[in-house]
């Protein structure tokens, strides 16, 4: 499994979202923004990136530390 194909799953999968993707092999660091986190806790966001990925939790990766930030949220970190 490579970064960029982890990249374009989550980005597949989540609305409107944009991720890095770091790492190789089987443990990996995402950060995730996007829109429809909107509103949502952190356990729901994490939720819809890991259903992004199915069954890739299952075998391929076996860690994934996850980062997710509304548009507003990300803002804040990059200032």
């Amino acid at each position: 499994m490579q970064a960029e194909e982890l990249k374009k799953r989550i980005e597949e999968g989540v609305p409107t979202a944009q991720a890095s993707v770091k790492g190789d092999g089987d443990h990996f660091e995402a950060v995730v923004v996007s829109p429809a986190f909107e509103g949502k806790s952190m356990v729901q966001q994490h939720q819809m990136v890991y259903g992004s990925l199915g069954d890739l939790m299952q075998g391929a990766v076996h860690a994934l530390a996850l980062r997710t930030f509304t548009p507003a949220e990300w803002e804040k970190q990059i200032h």
